[in-house]
């Protein structure tokens, strides 16, 4: 069932709207002269009408049981504030110029994840497209936006939005971002919006006054759970799926990350991640076009990605933090939350190798076996990352990599990702070292809530017995702070560079049969050896503070060497490196150094 206003050519508009237990609703429409129109309600509580006269930006709401008035929970815009009219949006007039695009395959993608209000100092959608000819240079093929939709005030993260249909004033409204779109399709960048399916934020929140949207049977830790699986669902799971391919059809969004989705409980026969997975894939060969879905979840569950006929959900990949923490935990050596189940070498290779380091074994951060098995799983089933706005932004002061490890050690973490098997993400600014935090911002109108976000933040914190002040969500310097800087290190970016392109070259699209990870356990350090059609490489990496020193057992073969992390055009001190390696010959890596060879 359409919900919302759409707007014909023949200004005639249809308002539809779910609230089956009502006894009147009325559409109110503000210009103009305020004006009431009688909404008829159908069988499943869907209450539409069709009004004249409408055009782009009609602002209107709707009065419930004669009473009170509020915003469209399907709005498309919201002209002012979360609590204020919605508005009639025409989206048949923007003037598309992708007709031949036909997306980045998901296993080609090298994503990009960005914050709209951070990005840049205007913090807009038009900033951004400034900016995509940067990331083209770079070798970036996709970006991925944090959420978009409605939130309160001007600052925020994006996950407390309230209307999920509406696209965020500030940052420009629908223009901005289908402007956004087109351009980066015009320059063959693909597009990932991420979107909130677990909750909604709480202020500007009226979904109740209109359906049990919500349910009692469970709990987020943002809030109230959406109702997937009780009383009344299918008008909730309808209001989701709807959402989805609104994003599709009139924003031309090439794939969705659906947060956290362990926050999404569902017992229904068909779950609501495996429902979404249907519907777009229906409507993916309906317009000859691949739109994605991208899960994040922290469940280490197949389910997820697994193939509907294999009774799994079908969700085209999942996001890995397992990958994350091997890769942080080794480098940085902190124990305290979730990494007190990471640091060693070994869990570094199974996640290289598996995909999940834990697939049933016993996790000591949450007292239980955690996990299944995802060793035989495609790469292209995880997506992969060294930062990312979580793992950034839930740090105490929202510090970045390159503040906590040395410049060799980011080189380091750089090259395990790009030469990983699994889909890289990049997180703004890590391409160039960025210094500037990124901490958890808003700015709620309701104080109380304010307050309550505070304490929070200091009750999530106490998990990583992490001491210091948190800087206050809601002051405005904690925004501004987050804002990049562009004090971009030349050789670091050229590096990025560098291994991008060597990714595309030799790294994309590797299957599993082609990965061999190799460990010196006393030594503590790692072979990768792949293979790609006619190409094998040979991947050399060194996590410990100290150098060390291995000969090669590569029998009868001869490597030439790619790119070295220590050499001086990558603001390295010179390279011990050989050039050619062949079987028997010592080398010795340097702290924290990394290079790639490639079989003559």
């Amino acid at each position: 069932m359409k919900i919302g206003a759409r707007l014909k050519k023949d200004k005639t508009c249809l308002f539809s709207v779910w609230a089956p237990l009502l006894e009147h609703v009325e559409l109110v429409l503000l210009k103009p002269n305020k004006k009431y129109i009688p909404m008829l309600r159908d069988d499943l509580g869907y209450w539409s009408v069709r009004a004249e006269d409408i055009s782009d930006g009609t602002p209107y709401m709707y009065r419930l049981n004669r009473s009170e008035e509020r915003p469209d929970p399907a709005s498309h815009y919201q002209i002012s504030t979360v609590h204020g009219p919605s508005a009639v949006v025409d989206h048949t007039s923007f003037e598309w110029e992708d007709k031949q695009w036909k997306t980045i395959q998901l296993e080609q993608m090298i994503i990009y994840e960005l914050h709209i209000g951070t990005f840049t100092k205007k913090g807009t959608f038009s900033a951004v497209i400034n900016k995509l000819e940067y990331l083209k240079k770079l070798g970036i093929n996709t970006i991925e936006i944090m959420p978009v939709a409605q939130f309160p005030g001007n600052r925020n993260w994006g996950y407390d939005a309230a209307y999920p249909f509406a696209v965020q004033n500030s940052y420009g409204g629908p223009s901005g971002l289908k402007k956004l779109v087109n351009a980066c399709h015009k320059k063959n960048i693909a597009v990932i919006l991420d979107v909130v399916y677990n909750h909604l934020g709480p202020e500007g929140n009226y979904l109740e006054r209109y359906a049990p949207y919500f349910t009692k049977k469970y709990r987020t830790p943002w809030g109230k759970a959406i109702n997937y699986d009780d009383t009344y669902s299918y008008g909730v799971r309808n209001y989701m799926l709807e959402n989805m391919l609104y994003w599709f059809e009139n924003y031309h969004i090439d794939a969705l990350r659906i947060d956290a989705i362990h926050g999404i409980f569902d017992m229904s026969p068909k779950h609501i991640l495996k429902e979404l997975a249907e519907v777009s894939s229906d409507y993916s060969k309906r317009v000859n076009k691949k739109h994605y879905l991208i899960a994040e979840s922290d469940l280490n569950n197949r389910i997820i990605v697994d193939n509907i006929r294999k009774n799994g959900y079908g969700i085209d990949s999942q996001w890995s933090d397992d990958f994350h923490h091997s890769v942080h935990a080794l480098l940085t050596k902190e124990k305290n939350g979730y990494y007190a189940d990471f640091g060693d070498i070994n869990d570094l290779a199974k996640a290289l190798e598996c995909g999940f380091v834990y697939s049933g074994e016993y996790s000591v951060f949450r007292k239980k076996r955690h996990g299944n098995s995802a060793s035989d799983l495609d790469p292209a089933k995880f997506v992969v990352f060294m930062q990312n706005h979580d793992q950034v932004g839930n740090r105490l002061s929202g510090d970045r990599l390159s503040a906590i490890v040395p410049f060799e050690a980011l080189k380091l973490a750089a090259g395990i990702l790009l030469v990983s098997p699994y889909i890289p993400l990049l997180f703004m600014g890590e391409e160039y070292g960025e210094t500037a935090p990124f901490p958890y911002f808003i700015s709620h109108g309701d104080q109380r809530l304010a307050k309550a976000v505070r304490k929070g933040r200091e009750k999530e914190f106490k998990t990583f017995n992490w001491k210091g002040r948190i800087p206050d969500p809601q002051d405005k310097r904690t925004f501004f702070s987050s804002q990049l800087n562009w004090n971009i290190s030349k050789p670091l970016f050229r590096y990025y560079k560098r291994m991008i392109a060597l990714r595309k070259k030799y790294f994309t699209a590797i299957k599993r049969k082609d990965i061999k990870v190799y460990i010196n356990v006393e030594k503590k350090i790692l072979e990768l050896r792949t293979s790609k059609k006619n190409a094998e490489l040979l991947v050399l990496l060194n996590p410990n503070t100290i150098s060390v020193k291995n000969s090669c057992k590569l029998n009868n073969k001869r490597y030439t060497k790619l790119i070295d992390s220590y050499e001086c055009r990558w603001g390295g001190t010179g390279s011990r490196l050989p050039g050619v390696l062949s079987y028997g010959d010592e080398y010795e890596l340097m702290p924290y150094e990394f290079a790639v060879y490639k079989k003559r």
